[in-house]
């Protein structure tokens, strides 16, 4: 979810003509699938990230590639918007528009991304319960939630939406008892 501001920015524009577009075209969900597939695929596959974000890779032979492994299985429209990307050589943004461009579907759609950060794995009746509970509090009419697992937070995990972050962590927990030992023991 983090994405550096300045990519961000420039991918911005990108993303808000494409939804334009596809809201226009009345194709957004066709388009929306295709980068919810691409999203996927592009991180199940870092050899064909590293090789579109490579400068010194011709955009003959970008166009190339995406040709032979995407123009089958996307929409027309999609693919037509990922050959405007090679042509101006910003398809080294595609995966910072894709977010773009789902964060604007999911706001019209009223879904809101979350962030989890969990010391395990949730079983699929916690995934339930938390998204049912984050539903409540948001307003949200659907969650879409992004689990990172991190060991190191000991047990409990870490919430973090657009302006917030709620920390149940278990290392969180024992840091705070820890300066609260420090200021209670001191002398």
């Amino acid at each position: 979810m983090s994405v550096d501001p300045l990519t961000k920015k420039i991918a911005a524009p990108y993303a808000r003509a494409l939804f334009d577009f596809s809201v226009e075209q009345n194709i957004m969900h066709q388009v929306t699938a295709d980068f919810q597939n691409l999203e996927i695929f592009l991180s199940e596959t870092s050899e064909l990230s590293g090789y579109l974000n490579n400068p010194i890779v011709s955009q003959a032979a970008k166009r190339e590639i995406l040709t032979k492994t995407l123009q089958s299985q996307i929409n027309t429209e999609t693919f037509k918007f990922l050959m405007v990307l090679v042509s101006r050589d910003r398809i080294n943004l595609l995966e910072s528009i894709i977010t773009n461009y789902l964060e604007l579907v999911y706001k019209t759609a009223s879904i809101k991304m979350v962030e989890v950060v969990s010391a395990s794995d949730f079983s699929a009746d916690q995934k339930s319960t938390l998204i049912q509970k984050l539903k409540e509090l948001t307003d949200a009419r659907e969650i879409r939630l992004e689990v990172t697992i991190d060991p190191t937070l000991i047990g409990g995990f870490l919430i973090k939406t657009e302006s917030k972050v709620v920390d149940f962590s278990i290392k969180n927990q024992l840091e705070n008892l820890a300066k609260h030992l420090d200021t209670v023991l001191e002398i």
